[in-house]
């Protein structure tokens, strides 16, 4: 089993579904967990972990907003005096045809998508670079490499998110920091779950492997590459899509 005893992790968008299974699952291989969200929605994760003799704290801030996440790093590192992994999994979509899309559903998504990544990332490299590692997770979706209509402002941001992670591994490698993308298909969330269940269905029936995938799945990926064991691993996408996308 992968052990991760002593690291500190930040985990964006971890009041539910795929942040939060990953949340869980770090903490349960013994990294103490910061659980960011928007208002008190990571309470629930926080609450859940330490019921299973798990280490975690809560972060209530808005990852798009530079000030706040400088703030929680800050505390991270007053009571835990390190951070060894940052997972940007923060993210929304605004679904709607180019043509009738309005710009704050697409500058809302590339905020919470894309932005807040960088914002994040900014503040945790230099507590990494300063102890010599850390590994940096980027969640983007089948949908950044195979593109979805109705999806181009989703699309984009998780494109985004690859070409970010693979400049920013070139970036920051001689610092014994890693920095990879896990890219999940068809997961059953929430979010997946407002699609029509004709386009489920559509979407579904492309999947080899016969299934919708389950937040373990991505959780397990980040974990991984989270690890001591991926240390000769930067600048990959790791894609999680039951054979989707290939």
């Amino acid at each position: 089993m992968l052990d991760l005893s002593g690291k500190v992790a930040i985990v964006t968008g971890a009041s539910r579904g795929i942040g939060r299974a990953v949340a869980v699952l770090l903490a349960s291989r013994g990294a103490h967990v910061v659980a960011a969200a928007r208002g008190e929605h990571a309470a629930a994760t926080v609450a859940a972990i330490q019921a299973a003799g798990g280490r975690a704290d809560a972060a209530s801030l808005d990852v798009t907003d530079t000030a706040p996440v400088h703030a929680m790093v800050g505390g991270a590192l007053e009571r835990h005096g390190r951070i060894d992994i940052l997972v940007n999994n923060a993210g929304i979509a605004r679904d709607q045809l180019l043509l009738r899309m309005k710009r704050e559903d697409w500058d809302q998504v590339i905020a919470t998508n894309l932005t807040a990544a960088f914002v994040c990332a900014q503040a945790v490299l230099g507590p990494m670079i300063k102890q010599r590692g850390g590994r940096i997770i980027n969640i983007s979706s089948v949908v950044g490499q195979a593109g979805n209509a109705g999806q181009t402002n989703y699309a984009a941001s998780k494109a985004g998110l690859i070409g970010f992670s693979k400049a920013l591994a070139r970036e920051v490698a001689s610092r014994n920091i890693t920095v990879n993308v896990v890219a999940p298909g068809l997961i059953d969330t929430d979010m997946i779950r407002t699609i029509s269940d004709k386009a489920r269905s559509d979407w579904a029936a492309q999947i080899p492997l016969g299934r919708l995938g389950a937040t373990e799945d991505v959780a397990t990926a980040v974990c991984f590459l989270a690890s001591d064991e991926a240390s000769y691993i930067t600048g990959q996408v790791l894609a999680v899509n039951g054979g989707m996308y290939m």
